[in-house]
């Protein structure tokens, strides 16, 4: 196995792995989990591997067939797609470990056709941070929602509907998409990436590269719920199957903003996104702090946990498109360190909120009464994930958040940083309304020592782990930012 194709495998293992969880998982339920941990603690190991080449050695790109580009598929490893290749594997990792109960428990006989849609699915993220060509993107966008729909479709009572809502909103953001990538190509003949790039540079497309752009951004502000184009996100992750949307929600709206940040910078120039067209620029940051302030207000009004999380998602997602458009290099290095730490917040939130439903079935306000005594392990951990989502040091939230103010003050975005500091305000007012439920029983109950009834140990591990790397992450995030994300960061910042 070669180190220069190690990424290729990445990529191979869950989709191969994928085919013999649903052969297999038909004659036996005993082969599903130690496929898919299995295969995707290949895939953690060999990205950790790609990740440290990168550092020693810089990025490279791959040609798959050693067709050279335009004509071939062209996969491009650098410092940031290295870090997206190991997030994914260790958030998919992490989550399956955690899914397996919570899939035994809600999809019996289902299982086997869960984790097959589930490997598909991390396989098209692979592929979405690694490909260099803009149909491909297309291809492996469409692949990584439509098992994504499949997922939440396995759910109950509303599931069905919310994914259906979900299929309409995200074939009108493909076809956007899709729709700029037409013009692009109408323009260039070209489909790679960097080709297209060498050649927008030397014509002058006027109208026509303004319309691409457009079309572009607007199909992925859709594909990552950018407020208002959010409507999809709350049903669909609140009602999916609990193991779905321990993947679903930490990883979806991350990779589609890493692919605006590749779309806007391996294609279009940082002199044509952002000096050609002020207002523009000026336009979304506003924008993104409107999509903080409302989707903040809305999680404020919710009395399901999971529910109310699905919000904070998408108040993340206005954080994230803000920094990106700051036009300065702290604000651009707090977004893509945010993508990290949000992913892995989102991550240990979820895997509390799972191991809650494994015991209590309902995540309604009333039913986490008393919860701190009863889950204790749980909660503790829960408090980690809502600190780091709140900001408060050393948990990793407080350091990007920093970068994310700090690249709001330098560009001069007051609305921003007030929306920012708001935004964490209300998720002080959120997390500690859970954690004063969850120390206080219901009036004439027991009030004295309440038996611990803890998810299982499966549950629980990842769930620590996740609390423990929030921690640890905060603490590390000068080395990171450093040896790492500087690095990652596009031409010009």
């Amino acid at each position: 196995m070669s180190a220069s194709n190690l990424h290729v495998y990445v990529m191979a293992a869950p989709l191969l792995t994928a085919f013999f969880v649903n052969l297999l998982g038909r004659i036996s339920k005993v082969w599903i989990a130690p496929l898919t941990i299995g295969s995707l603690a290949f895939s953690s190991f060999a990205s950790l591997i790609v990740m440290g080449r990168v550092i020693a050695y810089g990025g490279f790109s791959y040609t798959v067939g050693n067709w050279k580009a335009p004509y071939g598929i062209e996969l491009v490893v650098d410092h940031l797609s290295a870090v997206m290749l190991v997030l994914i594997s260790l958030v998919a990792l992490t989550g399956s470990i955690s899914a397996v109960k919570s899939v035994f428990q809600e999809l019996p006989d289902q299982e086997y056709l869960f984790f097959t849609l589930y490997l598909i699915l991390i396989t098209g993220l692979y592929g979405l941070v690694l490909t260099g060509d803009a149909f491909n993107l297309y291809v492996l966008l469409e692949i990584t929602s439509i098992t994504t729909y499949g997922l939440i479709a396995m759910g109950k009572g509303r599931a069905p509907l919310a994914s259906f809502n979900y299929i309409i909103m995200g074939s009108i953001g493909a076809s956007f998409y899709l729709l700029g990538v037409g013009y692009l190509y109408l323009m260039t003949g070209s489909l790679n990436m960097a080709d297209i790039a060498g050649m927008l540079q030397t014509m002058d497309g006027g109208a026509a590269i303004a319309t691409s752009l457009a079309f572009i951004l607007v199909g992925l502000w859709v594909k990552m719920a950018f407020f208002p184009l959010h409507g999809w996100l709350p049903n669909a992750y609140s009602l999916a199957p609990t193991g779905a949307a321990l993947v679903a929600a930490p990883l979806m709206t991350k990779v589609t903003i890493y692919l605006m940040v590749r779309v806007m910078f391996s294609i279009y120039s940082v002199d044509y996104l952002f000096i050609t067209h002020p207002i523009i620029q000026n336009g979304i940051v506003w924008v993104a702090a409107v999509a903080i302030i409302c989707a903040s207000a809305l999680a404020l009004a919710q009395r399901d946990l999971k529910r109310m999380l699905t919000y904070i998602i998408v108040a993340e997602v206005g954080y994230m498109v803000g920094g990106i458009w700051l036009v300065n290099s702290t604000g651009m290095t707090g977004a893509v360190l945010h993508i990290v730490n949000d992913a892995v917040m989102t991550l240990c939130l979820f895997l509390a909120a799972a191991a809650l439903v494994y015991r209590l079935g309902d995540l309604n306000f009333d039913n986490l009464q008393g919860i701190y005594r009863k889950m204790p392990v749980t909660m503790a951990a829960f408090t980690v994930g809502a600190f780091a989502m709140i900001g408060v040091p050393p948990t990793a939230g407080f350091f990007s958040k920093w970068y994310l103010i700090l690249g709001g003050i330098e560009a001069g975005q007051w609305i921003y940083v007030i929306a920012l500091l708001f935004s964490s305000l209300i998720n002080a007012v959120l997390f500690f309304r859970i954690i004063e439920i969850g120390y206080f029983f219901k009036e004439g109950e027991h009030h004295g020592h309440e038996k611990v009834a803890e998810a299982p140990l499966s549950m629980q591990v990842p769930l620590v782990i996740s609390a423990a790397a929030l921690i640890v992450i905060g603490l590390s995030t000068g080395p990171l930012v450093k040896t790492i994300i500087k690095l990652a960061l596009p031409a010009g910042f």
